[in-house]
């Protein structure tokens, strides 16, 4: 049974339909709409008496409905929608359940976009929105109150790589009966599983190591049956967030190599981190598995792995980070992250730009931080790559 399978197999089968022809690969439904036998059976389907029916590809699709079930296999979620990007998932996990007066609190280490929902979107219609330190406990226990209806948090922060313990957070939000949403892009599905450490929603933008190979932008948000077609779905299939079936499709084919991918650039992540550590030329490394990481005994115990990801700050400030990123080779400069090409991002100038200068100080964004997504390259190569950069320094 499909419960009893492990997380590669199911990254391969779960979800899968098969039209008449039985075909061997997951097919592309590229219609907008679909065709009624009888009127009588269009009210029907309209009605949702149907059982595995569809009616228009802003609602739901064939081929999404494969990618939505998988992905919620694997979180461990009842259910699943997916969107057409990462943050229109944020967007949507949020906004969907949220009213004016109502009160939310978040971490405040968060990707830009993020920031802007919360400080910005939120806000401008009347939901009340109070920042903390997301490792601090004693802070969100301040924080949270009778009213809050959701907390929300990256599991791990972009791009410092702050951990947040998600079941010690879930405890303190549901005893206020608050929902716990986790933004989960760099933990990935392969080595967090927030469900079971408390969290009640999951998001993902699966632009990220879901795809895997920088083709398509979409995201997905993972939860109980009830919030995501009580809840979310109404929100989103009125306001027209749905993803597209060919991204579906590419999403289904990134997730069939997800594990082995993600496994073989966190291993590639921690060996790079490990070489740069105690560099002179950096003035820290950053990476949830060495013992320097303020969080790194959670880490050991909310994750199986370390992640994809690494930071470090040179010093020099951003003269000389940017001298080392122009110098690069093999890895190449963009804002992308989970790909199987290695990417390096100079976060102080663009994710977070818009930041001001106090607050990307408090987030610990200084000058010289440079972000690192290893990818699928030889873990040698890439060390020569950030070696020869460095001595561009």
């Amino acid at each position: 049974m499909t419960k009893d399978w492990k997380t590669r197999t199911q990254l391969v089968h779960t979800g899968s339909r098969r039209s008449q022809y039985g075909e061997m690969a997951e097919a592309i439904f590229l219609t907008q709409g679909f065709v009624y036998e009888t009127a009588e059976a269009a009210e029907a389907r309209f009605l949702k008496t149907g059982g595995d029916e569809f009616i228009y590809a802003r609602y739901g699709n064939p081929t999404t409905r494969m990618f939505e079930e998988r992905i919620a296999a694997i979180e461990g979620t009842e259910d699943a929608f997916a969107t057409a990007s990462g943050m229109a998932a944020v967007n949507g996990a949020l906004v969907s359940m949220l009213r004016a007066g109502d009160h939310v609190v978040s971490a405040r280490a968060l990707f830009g976009s993020c920031l802007y929902i919360l400080e910005e979107v939120l806000r401008r219609y009347g939901v009340e929105v109070t920042f903390v330190d997301g490792t601090d406990l004693d802070q969100w226990k301040k924080a949270v109150r009778s009213d809050t209806k959701a907390v929300f948090f990256e599991s791990i922060s972009n791009p410092t790589l702050e951990i947040i313990d998600i079941a010690a957070v879930s405890e303190i939000a549901h005893a206020v009966g608050a929902l716990v949403i986790v933004d989960n892009v760099f933990a990935t599905p392969v080595f967090s599983k927030a469900v079971s450490q408390g969290a009640d929603v999951i998001v993902y933008s699966t632009t990220k190591h879901i795809d895997g190979q920088g083709r398509a932008l979409g995201g997905v948000i993972c939860g109980t049956r009830d919030f995501i077609r009580k809840v979310v779905e109404p929100y989103l299939k009125h306001t027209g967030a749905a993803m597209s079936p060919f991204t579906s499709w590419i999403m289904l084919n990134g997730m069939a190599t997800l594990d082995l991918r993600c496994k073989a650039m966190a291993d590639t992540a921690l060996t790079l981190a490990q070489a740069l550590h105690g560099d002179a030329r950096l003035t820290r490394v950053i990476h949830p598995s060495l013992p320097d990481h303020p969080q790194a005994a959670l880490a050991a115990v909310q994750m199986t792995r370390g992640g994809t990801m690494l930071a470090f700050d040179i010093a020099g400030g951003k003269e000389a980070a940017f001298r080392f990123l122009n110098a690069l080779d093999i890895i190449k400069i963009s804002n992308n992250l989970g790909d199987a090409k290695s990417i390096a991002t100079h976060p102080a100038t663009t994710t977070h730009q818009r930041l001001p200068d106090d607050q990307k100080a408090l987030l610990g964004i200084t000058p010289g931080l440079v972000r690192l997504s290893a990818g699928l390259e030889d873990a040698d190569d890439l060390l020569a790559d950030l070696m020869n950069a460095l001595a561009a320094v």
